[in-house]
């Protein structure tokens, strides 16, 4: 079975382009394929999926051309303008193999029904309608929209990222718990086990901060709908490459050490529909 990274970012620092980036952060660089290879190799993964960092197509372009360069780039979510009239237009565009979803940084709109609008949902189903997955980005208080956005965008592959975002750092739990429960209820949407640690205290962070937020995860989509991902280099505010990968498999290991493959590689696979090796 190949092991899948399934969240990576790329990018050639701009301070306008990534604005959501604290220049005093170690963020403020270039973070390039070979900046992380030997920390992929050291935690035994083979590949990875890029997902978008700022929403350009030109950002996506550029991702896609990374995978030539570096094969083990298995699959691209980049970004497309979902609310363009001519969205379809825009997603045939960007056709080429590695490019096996799309995403919209729906988490900083400020309307909370965001996800509701027409214009966007039309162009998620345009998105669908072309076989690619639709990463679903969003925090907590936009969580309760999940189940209308589905209903409306009908049958497709989702995946949730970064577990929907749990107020880890603050201990809280609801209404994050019971969005999660109602989400998993649609049989088409994955779940990213990525991007808690940036979620809890990022100096002071302990596995047990994440153990309860990942058993619901788990207890609600189960492991055959679970992803792994180390949201690298993001998660270097909180905890280098193989700290992220440890912590995960040591968690998963204790609880469905029978579907440790399939996290760590195969739910991805089947989900992004990645091509093969």
């Amino acid at each position: 079975m190949r092991t899948i990274d399934a969240h990576q970012h790329f990018w050639r620092y701009d301070p306008v382009a990534l604005s959501w980036i604290d220049p005093a952060t170690s963020l403020a660089q270039d973070r390039l394929p070979p900046d992380v290879r030997v920390a992929m190799d050291c935690a035994g993964i083979d590949g990875s999926i890029a997902v978008q960092a700022s929403q350009s197509e030109a950002e996506t372009l550029w991702l896609l051309a990374l995978t030539k360069r570096h094969p083990w780039i298995a699959g691209v979510v980049g970004w497309a303008d979902l609310c363009a009239p001519d969205i379809a237009d825009r997603i045939a565009a960007l056709r080429h193999p590695r490019l096996v979803g799309l995403r919209h940084v729906v988490q900083d709109e400020p309307d909370d029904r965001f996800l509701l609008r027409d214009d966007f949902t039309n162009g998620v189903r345009a998105t669908t309608a072309a076989g690619l997955a639709y990463d679903i980005l969003i925090y907590p208080r936009q969580a309760s929209h999940v189940p209308a956005f589905l209903d409306k965008v009908g049958d497709g592959r989702f995946i949730l990222d970064h577990g929907g975002k749990p107020p880890i750092a603050t201990g809280g739990w609801q209404p994050w718990a019971d969005a999660i429960t109602r989400i998993a209820h649609y049989p088409g949407v994955w779940c990213k086990l990525s991007g808690l640690v940036t979620e809890a205290d990022h100096a002071t962070w302990q596995p047990d901060d994440l153990a309860r937020y990942v058993d619901h995860l788990i207890d609600c989509f189960g492991p055959d709908r679970l992803i792994f991902g180390t949201d690298w280099p993001v998660c270097l505010l909180a905890a280098d490459y193989g700290r992220v990968h440890a912590v995960a498999m040591e968690h998963v290991s204790a609880r469905c050490p029978d579907h440790v493959d399939a996290i760590f590689g195969g739910n991805a696979t089947t989900a992004y529909r990645l091509p093969d090796r």
